[in-house]
């Protein structure tokens, strides 16, 4: 039998719903830190900063497969909880298989393009004659298994959406943790020395390695999320014959999944024209931008973890009308993730070189590196109120707003700072242009957020005041 996962939604205190949505969705994300770091951590092990610098420029094609997934799993994520609050239970049924099916066939059309072209593609996102073997092999590998890489990211979506965040977590964990296990073995040879030991066996296959591992751990997230459908743990569904997308399904996943995937889109975008330049600097430049970025996560990825735990919560609360508490849950996530900014970004700036130190022995990289983490840090107190209203927006359905805060962040406003900023300070510009961007987007989303607020409460009063009129 199905278990109901709703009560969250209604029934917790705020604090109470809070914790139990976002503590999974954080957990989930801190084994997701050491995923997405695991690559360039084990790659950087084999001493070679071309092979780093590989990793880097694949990136931005990777995130496509990522934009896919979350066109679909975020989108149908936040379909499906303010279906829910609405009492519209057998419509989450379509919505799921539509969000399934859509993704794995988009993602297949993607790999198949890439499987063809991904030497061309490659040089285009900035690879160079050092670096250009090595990030062909990464993404061959990653384009064979698009199915399962968009598969697992729409799936832990979905189930997101029904309030089991528990299971979305531990599919994700599961995922993860085999790909940080499998990494070593992929990459490094038999012998090589890991930490404080000597590895007893290992394949030497480098990025490519790195690629398999990350596929390999994508499979096996896919099959327990498979294995808690048919266990009939879901009140979702993923039986072909539910694929459909009429009745405004389509229209209603991609309202709101394009802004989410556009910015993984802008992220590649913005990856590779800050790679293009940074390589007028040289591969050094670039691996250590790579590093930077993957440390940076840290701090990211844990509010990000918060503000997509309670996506689910403001969608149910959009989709019952009660906006009291769809606030009050906002604004605890807010305060929430400006704690936990300004801990990390703290801790980062006292052990900035220890930290980019720990990916790899290259002074220039480090030295590199050390700069590009302080700016990177600076926002970091205050970047989770972006991370909070745009999972917010998304949860109420308003995919303009979403798409206003994930186009400027990445897009309408950091590329012409890049451009900009390199033309006028040169390397530390492209350093800097990213913070800066960052500035503008908190105070655009917090004046979004009190516009949309306040035309709520001015909807609500409407509405009680004409209940109030038509009693006799």
């Amino acid at each position: 039998m199905a278990k109901d996962n709703t009560r969250v939604f209604s029934d917790y205190s705020v604090p109470k719903a809070v914790a139990t949505l976002a503590v999974p969705s954080m957990l989930g994300m801190l084994i997701n830190i050491i995923y997405n770091l695991a690559d360039t951590f084990f790659v950087g092990q084999t001493g070679d900063a071309n092979q780093v610098s590989a990793v880097s420029v694949s990136m931005p094609l990777f995130l496509l497969f990522m934009a896919l997934g979350n066109l679909f799993g975020v989108g149908g994520c936040a379909f499906i909880s303010r279906s829910l609050g609405e009492g519209r239970r057998e419509r989450i049924k379509a919505i799921s298989s539509f969000c399934l099916y859509g993704s794995v066939l988009a993602s297949a059309v993607l790999a198949v393009l890439f499987l063809l072209f991904r030497r061309p593609l490659l040089y285009l996102v900035g690879a160079s004659d050092f670096s250009i073997d090595y990030a062909t092999d990464y993404l061959f590998w990653v384009a064979l298994g698009a199915p399962f890489v968009t598969g697992s990211i729409t799936l832990c979506n979905l189930i997101r959406g029904e309030g089991a965040a528990k299971e979305s977590m531990t599919g994700m964990v599961l995922g993860q943790l085999t790909n940080i296990i499998l990494d070593p073995i992929f990459i490094l040879h038999s012998g090589d020395r890991l930490f404080f030991f000597h590895l007893p066996f290992g394949f030497g296959m480098g990025v490519a390695g790195a690629a398999i591992a990350t596929v390999l751990g994508n499979v096996v997230s896919v099959l327990f999320f498979v294995v808690y459908f048919l266990r009939g743990k879901s009140i979702l569904s993923i039986t072909p014959s539910r694929f459909s997308a009429k009745g405004g399904i389509f229209k209603g996943v991609v309202s709101v999944g394009a802004p989410a995937a556009l910015n993984n889109l802008l992220m590649s975008v913005s990856n590779i024209v800050i790679n293009m330049f940074l390589s007028h600097y040289g591969d050094n430049a670039v691996a250590a931008m790579g590093v930077a970025m993957k440390a940076n996560m840290l701090v990211v990825m844990l509010q990000l973890g918060l503000a997509q735990g309670i996506q689910p919560l403001v969608g149910y609360c959009y989709g019952a009308k009660n906006y009291n508490r769809m606030k009050k849950s906002i604004l605890f996530g807010i305060a929430c993730n400006i704690v936990i900014g300004t801990v990390m970004t703290a801790f980062y700036l006292f052990f900035r070189r220890q930290v980019i130190a720990v990916f790899i022995d290259n002074a220039e990289v480090i030295e590199y590196g050390v700069k590009m983490l302080t700016a990177l840090m600076a926002p970091g107190p205050l970047i989770g109120i972006i991370f909070i209203i745009n999972f917010s927006f998304q949860g109420m359905g308003k995919g303009f707003q979403s798409l206003i805060l994930a186009a400027g962040r990445q897009g309408l406003i950091y590329l012409p700072l890049l451009f900009i900023m390199d033309a006028l300070v040169g390397l530390e510009g492209l350093i800097w242009a990213q913070p800066a961007a960052d500035a503008v987007c908190i105070v655009l989303s917090l004046v979004m957020f009190l516009v949309t607020v306040n035309k709520l409460q001015r909807q609500e009063q409407h509405q009680i005041q004409n209940q109030t009129n038509i009693k006799p």
